[in-house]
């Protein structure tokens, strides 16, 4: 309990809280005069509300125990004018502005992986939008007055009403060699387990095409591996090479036979010769996925690889992006003046999802319910594969492998025709030759390289310039052949040499051969060393020639590989060499 020792310069407030007056119900056992709380306080200028003042005349008459008002002394600041506004001033220079200004808007309606929403007036195409349940979609549609969002994610996770906001950033995905033996989704996610992706760097996925002069023309080849495609279909480093067939017809078997064949080069410590190899699963089972992947690690081919997955059971937009984030991936190694390839299996999910896409978004459907610019779709990612100018850009180079399913071998479709016009040469995949046992089953005369032929080796340019050729004639008289029994002699001659080099380009799943091993098979085929063998010993002579010549002339292969052509003293020895080895056969 104190005494009234209030200075009598305190102002005059308007309530009991204003000058700091606590009540409490008092804990002592004696009774206070009425004096000794409220002396004088009219002249003190303190005003006690109504309801308080009440209250302490009623105790004071009856004598009754009454709550303690204890009046607090207020201290006032000693410090001068000066000092104030230097204290003043230093607060404000150290004020820090807290202030976030972030677009948003809110969502009108949602389903079918797109949300209606009103607001965000200055987003950006292709921007990443954030909903308040932290689920992320995409921009696609910009309209007077609202916006439509593609989402990844199930529709019960964004509400009607929901608020979002801008985020200012268009899709990105790591980059860099630290993805290598990695499998990740479309966002550049981890999916295999092995912990986080060890890379710093990131780059968008829709970046723009080189355009003509940081370009330089095809000239050093892509091998395969596969005696068809390296001999008759030849592919250069920055190339695009459709592979194009119905299903099970061996179009991934081809691309994968590509990136095992890599394998030589990327062991050895000559950077300019490796090539580093993406992979992007579109629209695929994850079951098909995981057998691929182990296939690669099975053949030591991962660690040079990258694994880009969007499954059948994930949405539309992550198999729409797939595509545009593996090739982001090799657009790295193509800068940093490396090489890389990227096949992308298949465009024909990728075409599906943005129809998809394009209809929920009531974008106006074309031919086949495909909207009008599924051509820009694969033409702007597909131009992003290229050879780099060397003087200026450092000479890396992206080739792509693209994969189109056909249905019942129609290639005059929509999508089939337009990759084939974007695309430098396709590789035609035939089911009727699949089934006939010719694996892997190119039909030669759909088939064909547009600037490969300026990349392929001399020595197999040599060897296989007549190749295609010959068996386009052999299957023009095949054809005649099955309504006449009359048939002369040079007729039986073609016929007989045909059967056999179709047998020798037949090639087993997964057993990639150097091009120094083929150029003496073809030659010996060509040239009608073959002639006397009998068809269905042709492969065997072909596993045993192939383990004579890696056994016994180890020099001849490794002049064919330094040379890169087949001069007299070559052609010589070779003509020695399948002399001998078809007479110790028969």
């Amino acid at each position: 309990m104190i005494r009234t020792t209030i200075p009598r310069a305190l102002p005059t407030v308007r309530s009991v809280s204003r000058v700091a007056i606590n009540v409490m119900w008092a804990a002592s056992r004696k009774t206070c005069p009425l004096h000794y709380l409220y002396a004088d306080p009219f002249k003190l200028r303190v005003s006690f509300s109504p309801f308080l003042f009440v209250a302490l005349l009623l105790t004071h008459k009856t004598r009754t125990k009454i709550p303690a008002v204890i009046i607090r002394r207020r201290t006032y600041a000693t410090a001068n004018p000066t000092e104030v506004s230097s204290i003043l001033e230093e607060r404000i220079r150290g004020a820090v502005s807290e202030t976030n200004l972030a677009e948003t808007g809110r969502v009108l309606s949602v389903g079918d992986g797109i949300a209606r929403i009103h607001g965000l007036t200055n987003v950006q195409a292709e921007e990443l939008i954030e909903f308040a349940s932290g689920v992320k979609g995409m921009a696609l549609n910009l309209e007077a007055g609202q916006v439509r969002v593609i989402h990844s994610t199930f529709d019960r996770l964004v509400r009607e009403g929901e608020t979002v906001k801008r985020t200012g950033q268009i899709v990105d995905v790591p980059v860099g060699e630290g993805l290598l033996g990695r499998v990740v989704d479309a966002l550049g996610q981890p999916i295999d387990g092995k912990g986080p992706i060890k890379s710093s760097q990131r780059t968008i996925v829709q970046s723009k095409a080189p355009g003509i002069l940081p370009r330089e023309s095809v000239s050093e080849p892509m091998q395969t591996g596969l005696k068809a495609v390296d001999a008759m279909v030849p592919i250069g480093r920055g190339q695009r090479e459709l592979i194009i067939g119905d299903r099970q017809t061996g179009k991934t078997a081809v691309a994968i036979d590509a990136i095992l064949n890599q394998k030589r080069w990327n062991n050895g410590a000559d950077e300019s010769k490796k090539l580093y190899c993406v992979y992007v699963a579109i629209g695929q089972k994850r079951s098909t996925v995981a057998q691929l992947v182990q296939t690669l690690e099975q053949h030591d081919a991962m660690k040079y690889s990258i694994v880009v997955a969007a499954t059948a059971s994930e949405a539309a937009p992550l198999q729409y992006l797939a595509p545009f984030s593996g090739c982001a991936m090799g657009e790295w190694f193509r800068d940093n003046g490396k090489h890389a390839l990227i096949v992308y299996d298949d465009l024909s999910k990728q075409a599906v999802a943005y129809r998809q896409m394009s209809l929920l978004l009531r974008r106006p459907p074309g031919r086949e319910a495909y909207p009008g610019d599924v051509f820009y779709l694969h033409s702007r990612l597909l131009e992003r594969a290229a050879k780099m100018n060397k003087k200026t850009h450092g000479g890396g180079s992206l080739t792509a492998l693209p994969i189109i399913e056909t249905q019942g071998g129609d290639v005059s479709a929509y999508i089939p025709t337009n990759v084939i016009s974007i695309t430098d040469g396709q590789i035609f995949l035939e089911a009727e030759l699949f089934f006939k046992g010719i694996r892997p089953a190119i039909n030669v005369g759909l088939s064909v390289s547009r600037v490969g032929s300026a990349a392929q080796l001399k020595a197999m340019k040599k060897v296989a310039g007549s190749l295609k050729l010959f068996l386009a004639q052999y299957r023009e008289v095949a054809a005649f052949a099955q309504f006449g029994s009359d048939l002369d002699a040079s007729t039986k001659s073609t016929l007989a040499r045909g059967e056999r080099l179709t047998e020798l380009l037949k090639q087993r799943q997964y057993s990639p051969l150097a091009v120094e091993e083929m150029v003496p098979l073809i030659y010996a085929g060509v040239n009608g060393y073959l002639d006397k063998v009998p068809v269905e010993r042709i492969t065997e002579f072909e596993q045993k020639f192939l383990g004579h010549i890696r056994t016994n002339e180890i020099d001849l292969l490794k002049t064919i590989n330094k040379d890169g052509d087949i001069f007299k003293a070559t052609e010589e020895n070779i003509k020695k060499l399948i002399d001998g080895f078809v007479k110790s056969f028969l």
